[in-house]
């Protein structure tokens, strides 16, 4: 029976080729991303509002990020020997600094989206972290790869193709999104697979966005992916670090809860429907003063409601007044199993799909 094969990245090995999603505003954390490690994946800290909402001691936003990503990092180090990888949004306002925090602190991989990462290398100076872009066309790739190679003499180290069915913000036309128009996650990877193996030195291609189970991962690699990235499936175990609530929430959802909104940093996002969603999405504004300033794209004068605030209830498990990020396949959970057992569970569905 197949088994699981090898993503490898440079000298670094990785089985079950599977990098956990960052989840920002403080869903994947250390426990989540150490759990992953421990089992052979890559687990993955995300930056996204990783040091709270509140102003302690004075210090600013930034400083606090800073602070918790040096915390966390240290925790999951202390709780495995695993690979470590870090998520940092390019649209944050200290994208550079929690880059080089990150490594600094000895960060296995940088993973960098929501926008083209194109002075990323500049971060990693001699040290040995892999650099993996997350980008939805073949032109993004070669923009990064042209931009890399030319200004610090390095290509991606791998590239993470996301789709449209992933959470939270896309990198899609909102219509498109909605109305299921817009490129496949599949067809993407056929047009970025070739071009990313046109390089003197092949990159590797990770597959994420609508990723669910053994069957969705056996698929893809079948196009020729040679990993996967998954999120949403990760949120349903015991040590995800969010709160319960948040947890319940997925596994209460239906298919048809499963909604976009127009998210006040100028993109779609994908959310489970909830009384707040129904309330925004109908025209609802929350007043409130920006007292982070940690989106560059964020235009908090016009803005309904501060979505730093509303991410960061949710992960307290506060739904009343925050909706929760998901997947397009969130409905197909159904229990918090632990993250051993949930790796158990995707080589199974893995074996049986490719015996079928």
């Amino acid at each position: 029976m197949p088994d699981f094969p090898t993503l490898k990245i440079g000298n670094l090995e990785i089985n079950p080729p599977i990098i956990q999603g960052g989840m920002g505003v403080r869903i994947s954390l250390s426990s989540l991303a150490a759990a992953v490690a421990n089992q052979g994946g890559v687990g993955v800290i995300a930056t996204a509002g990783i040091g709270g909402m509140a102003r302690e001691g004075g210090k600013t936003y930034a400083q606090l990020n800073q602070e918790q990503l040096t915390a966390e990092l240290k925790k999951a180090r202390s709780q495995t020997k695993g690979l470590i990888g870090v998520n940092i949004m390019v649209a944050l306002a200290d994208y550079d600094q929690l880059a080089k925090t990150a490594v600094e602190q000895g960060a296995d991989i940088l993973i960098s989206g929501a926008g083209l990462p194109l002075n990323l290398p500049a971060h990693a100076g001699d040290r040995d972290v892999k650099l993996i872009p997350i980008v939805s066309s073949a032109r993004a790739l070669s923009i990064i790869a042209k931009k890399w190679k030319n200004n610090y003499n390095r290509l991606p180290d791998a590239v993470i193709v996301e789709g449209p069915m992933a959470g939270g913000h896309l990198g899609y036309d909102f219509n498109e999104a909605l109305g299921n128009k817009a490129r496949s996650l599949d067809d993407s990877l056929r047009e970025i697979i070739p071009v990313a193996a046109s390089f003197a030195k092949p990159i590797p291609v990770i597959a994420a966005g609508g990723i669910f189970d053994g069957a969705d991962i056996a698929r893809v690699l079948k196009l020729g992916a040679n990993g996967v990235q998954m999120a949403t499936r990760f949120v349903c175990t015991d040590e995800c670090d969010v709160h319960p609530n948040f947890k319940q929430m997925y596994l209460n959802a239906r298919k048809e809860d499963i909604t976009l909104i127009h998210s006040p940093v100028g993109l779609p996002g994908r959310v489970v429907q909830n009384e707040f969603v129904k309330k925004i999405n109908n025209g609802h504004k929350v007043p409130f003063k920006c007292k982070y300033q940690c989106l560059r794209s964020c235009d908090y004068k016009n803005a309904p409601y501060c979505i730093a605030e509303v991410l960061h209830q949710a992960s307290l498990g506060n739904l009343e007044n925050a909706f929760a990020f998901a997947g397009s396949n969130v409905y197909k959970c159904h229990e918090i199993v632990s993250v051993e057992k949930l790796m158990q569970q995707l080589r199974q569905e893995y074996i049986q799909a490719n015996n079928q």
